[in-house]
């Protein structure tokens, strides 16, 4: 049985590709900064290290056949990000998936549709079997909402009124699986939304109808936004490039549906009330 190699493997859609696979028998190793602390699957290896410390992932891609590549997280990862698909291709790892975002390449997002520029441009250069995954807003984003709704106390809105795709994370960790799997999928750069575009307050709306209560919001004006993402240690160019993010979502930039988790998985992509449903406890709610 092959190896798969899951980098951020404790992460939103890492640690759900962790757990499909694993479920599907799959031998899987799972990077991680403390291994010790790592909750995974039963039989699922881990290894310790994260993206930055290339000795690390090298040490973690021996003897691995596919790789699952999640090597952004700020505006200072391009190189690292590039530096997972070089370790790969040096250890012999024959397919790899690359965890982007939807926008890259879009110049009206700004710096923050760069980041991930040199990372899918390494794949695409690599000589490998490579796949490229955008996901747009991922539903579980709302979970910074959760201390709120369950104190009663509004919800901070960071992105304004613009509608975006909102996407199921486990719906793009299975196409990640599928991708890893199967070699049909090489070549191909999916862009994976939900079945609909919501604005902030349309999710809470869902939201509040699935817990039975009111969830308010409360908006950030373009300061207040700022001065919160200073305040939680971004640094200037991580803040001005989440502000022309939200500048371009509330634009209208992001409010695009595809059907390409329809056309990978052969169903329909999940809502947000699908996923609201299934996480309702994480607000208060069992």
């Amino acid at each position: 049985m092959d190896m798969i190699l899951v980098t951020g493997a404790t992460g939103t859609i890492g640690s759900d590709v962790v757990r499909q696979l694993a479920a599907r028998g799959e031998k899987v190793r799972a990077l991680t900064r403390e291994p010790a602390r790592a909750r995974v699957p039963s039989g699922v290896e881990t290894a310790p290290g994260h993206h930055r410390d290339r000795a690390s992932v090298e040490a973690a891609m021996a003897g691995a056949e596919a790789a699952f590549l999640v090597g952004v997280f700020g505006p200072d990862d391009a190189e690292h990000d590039r530096g997972l698909v070089e370790a790969a291709r040096a250890a012999g790892v024959r397919r790899i998936v690359k965890l982007s975002s939807i926008g890259t390449g879009d110049p009206e997002l700004g710096v923050f549709a760069t980041w991930h520029m040199p990372g899918e441009q390494a794949a695409r250069d690599s000589g490998l079997q490579w796949t490229v995954l955008r996901p747009s807003s991922f539903a579980s984003n709302t979970l910074t909402w959760a201390a709120a709704v369950r104190e009663g106390t509004p919800a901070p809105n960071m992105m304004g009124d613009g509608r975006q795709g909102v996407v199921d994370p486990r719906d793009v960790a299975e196409i990640a699986v599928a991708a890893l799997l199967d070699p049909g999928h090489a070549g191909r750069t999916y862009t994976l939304t939900g079945p609909e575009t919501l604005s902030a307050r349309e999710q809470a709306a869902v939201l509040g109808e699935v817990l039975g209560r009111p969830v308010p919001l409360h908006d950030f004006s373009p300061a207040e936004r700022r001065e919160q993402f200073l305040a939680a240690g971004l640094g200037e160019t991580y803040a001005d490039s989440l502000m022309a993010a939200a500048r371009f979502i509330e634009d209208g930039g992001n409010d695009v549906v595809t059907e390409d988790v329809r056309q990978v998985l052969g169903r329909r992509a999940r809502t947000y009330r699908e996923w609201a449903e299934d996480h309702k406890g994480a607000f208060g709610e069992v």
